[in-house]
């Protein structure tokens, strides 16, 4: 039997700035046995992984090119090998609004490899409460962050520390 994949490309949500959460909520709710919900998104949707699970799916992450993720939703028993608790928990699992709001978020992307920093911190602004900032450290100067942040409506200063690692606060434009 031949399985039915639907594409959903939330991509250019993301990059205007827009949260995609209901179009993403609404088709993995629509996913019938025999069909595959095809999620292309700017970044791993990590805290999606485990929404998707509860709604009886599976899912294949994978990044195609150009930084974006491909993420494939069946229906089938889904196992605990294929949730991750590195995702931070959102009130609708895909990222779109933080559970408490506030002043300034912190997000720690230090120690990881490029481009999980800025992986890291796109996921945080997808959550950003529209009146705080955010404050991002990590271990180089996000320098191909910025012309993203631009895109979004954001803007970025990044400050080096004493340690030799970076803060950059990122604020709506």
């Amino acid at each position: 039997m031949t399985q039915r994949i639907i594409t959903l490309d939330v991509r250019p949500d993301f990059r205007s700035g827009a949260h995609p959460c209901d179009k993403i909520q609404n088709a993995l709710g629509r996913v019938a046995d025999g069909e595959a919900l095809r999620l292309l998104v700017p970044f791993e949707p990590v805290p999606l992984f485990e929404v998707a699970r509860t709604k009886g799916l599976t899912h294949d992450a994978k990044q195609i090119a150009g930084g974006d993720w491909e993420v494939l939703f069946s229906r089938g028993l889904a196992t605990e090998t294929q949730t991750t608790a590195r995702g931070e928990k959102h009130s609708c699992g895909c990222g779109c609004s933080a559970t408490e709001p506030s002043e300034i978020v912190d997000v720690d992307a230090r120690g990881l490899e490029p481009p999980q920093p800025m992986v890291k911190i796109l996921e945080a602004l997808t959550s950003l409460p529209d009146d705080a900032s955010l404050s991002a450290r990590t271990d180089r100067r996000p320098v191909h962050l910025y012309p993203i942040l631009e895109a979004r409506g954001f803007r970025g200063e990044s400050q080096e520390q004493s340690d030799g690692s970076f803060i950059t606060k990122i604020v709506r434009s």
